[in-house]
C-alpha cells in the first residue's frame, strides 16, 4: 500500500461567497443551459433591433462641430492689400457687423482677393445665417468698385464649398492697370 505523502493531499475545495449578483449570474447561466430555444429566440431579437436601429438612426458622415460660419470671398484683380482693404474689405466688415445674430465679423485682405468671416451665435440655423448675408450683400454690392462685385460669393463651410449666386454685376471690362 502506498503511502500518501502530505504533499499529495487534495486541494480543500474553495467556494466563492455567495452574493446576490453570483445568484443572478447562476440562475442566468443555468436557464441558458436548458432554454437554448430562448436564447435563440433572444439573440436573433437583438440583432434584429440592432439592425433597426442602425437603419433608422440619421448619421452624419462628417460632423461639422464649428462654428456657424459664413465666408464671403471677394476677387479684386491685380490691386494691392491695402487697396482691396480700404475699398473691398472694409465695407463689408462694416457691413457685417449689423447683421442679426453675428458674434464676430473678421476681414482678411490679400493681393487681389478679400475674405470676409462672419461667425455667428450657436445653435443659429446656417441657411438661415448665409441668406441674412446674402441679404446685406445685396444692399451692398452697389457700393463696391465694380469689378470686385462680379465674383462675389458666401461659402457655407457646414455645406461644403457651397458657392453662392452671382450677384448680378457683369465685369465693365478688364481691371485697371497698376502702373
Amino acid at each position: 500500500m502506498l503511502r500518501q505523502r502530505h504533499w499529495m493531499k487534495p486541494a480543500p475545495e474553495i467556494r466563492p461567497a455567495v452574493s446576490g449578483a453570483n445568484i443572478v449570474i447562476t440562475s442566468i447561466i443555468d436557464t441558458s443551459l436548458r432554454d437554448r430555444f430562448l436564447v435563440v429566440v433572444a439573440t436573433l431579437v437583438a440583432v434584429a433591433v440592432g439592425l433597426w436601429a442602425l437603419q433608422s438612426t440619421p448619421l452624419d458622415a462628417i460632423p461639422d462641430l464649428s462654428d456657424v460660419q459664413v465666408i464671403i470671398f471677394t476677387d479684386y484683380p491685380g490691386q494691392a492689400p491695402q487697396v482691396v482693404e480700404d475699398q473691398v474689405t472694409y465695407p463689408l466688415t462694416t457691413a457685417m457687423l449689423a447683421v442679426p445674430r453675428s458674434r464676430v465679423v473678421r476681414g482678411y485682405s490679400v493681393f487681389g482677393l478679400s475674405l470676409v468671416y462672419v461667425i455667428f451665435q450657436a445653435g443659429t440655423d446656417p441657411y438661415w445665417a448665409r441668406s441674412r448675408v446674402l441679404e446685406y450683400l445685396s444692399s451692398l454690392s452697389s457700393q463696391l468698385p465694380a469689378v470686385s462685385r462680379s465674383p462675389m460669393r458666401t461659402v457655407a463651410p457646414a455645406a461644403g464649398a457651397a458657392a453662392g449666386p452671382d450677384m448680378g454685376a457683369a465685369r465693365r471690362g478688364p481691371p485697371p492697370r497698376v502702373s
